[in-house]
């Protein structure tokens, strides 16, 4: 009786048909997961598409103030361009924006009673003993809630501006501005999860080369002259 030969060449074609045969397996494990995941993400961006039509609808100044300028002006046209998790630098710091201050009617209180969003005043500088209001060229979204505690959940730039807002819920705030870019002023949207601290932006798929980046919050701000 003859015995077995395992010989290189059989070992090393064997071997490649195996290696075939799990990378072929991992292959389409990869490729349920891809489209698994982009088909929750789609799921998840159309969920987000109808928060920002339901908030353009509730928030008509700003919808107006865009559309004026760029012409149609819906949900459909914000893509989504980054999702991201928050690090929110947080500190003991109670709100210091009180009803005598001219801010105090352009704050976002909590639907539920957990303080409030301001993204006003780190951008507007309107303290007693100053003779004229002026802007500062940062931005900054901050929640001070209930228990005393504040955190900043988003920082921007000179490169763009926050300019409106408003809660969807207890746990989403969505916030309204633009980007400056060498082509234009680009409309923006940032949808953020303040309970999971995740962050998504939108941005519009046009640009305005005409937009004076005050206009809205001249619009918005009455009580204070930021001509």
């Amino acid at each position: 009786m003859r015995s077995s030969k395992f010989t290189p060449t059989y070992l090393i074609t064997f071997g490649m048909a195996i290696w075939s045969l799990l990378a072929c397996d991992s292959k389409e494990k990869l490729e349920e997961n891809r489209l698994g995941n982009s088909s929750t993400t789609a799921e998840e961006v159309s969920r987000n598409r109808a928060q920002i039509d339901l908030a353009l609808a509730q928030n008509k100044t700003w919808f107006s103030h865009w559309s004026s300028d760029l012409g149609r002006f819906d949900a459909s046209q914000f893509e989504l361009v980054m999702t991201d998790s928050i690090d929110p630098m947080e500190m003991p710091e109670k709100n210091p924006i009180l009803e005598e201050d001219p801010l105090f009617p352009y704050q976002f209180p909590h639907p539920e009673g957990n303080g409030t969003i301001d993204i006003y005043s780190y951008k507007v500088e309107a303290q007693e003993g100053l003779d004229t209001p002026y802007l500062n060229p940062d931005s900054e979204v901050v929640w001070y809630r209930e228990d005393g505690m504040k955190e900043r959940l988003l920082f921007m730039g000179p490169s763009g501006m926050f300019e409106d807002g408003i809660w969807l819920s207890a746990q989403e705030f969505l916030v309204f501005g633009y980007f400056q870019e060498e082509s234009g002023y680009r409309p923006m949207a940032w949808l953020i999860n303040v309970e999971n601290h995740e962050l998504r932006q939108f941005q519009f798929t046009s640009v305005s080369q005409s937009y004076e980046s005050h206009s809205y919050l001249n619009k918005k701000i009455k009580q204070i002259d930021l001509s």
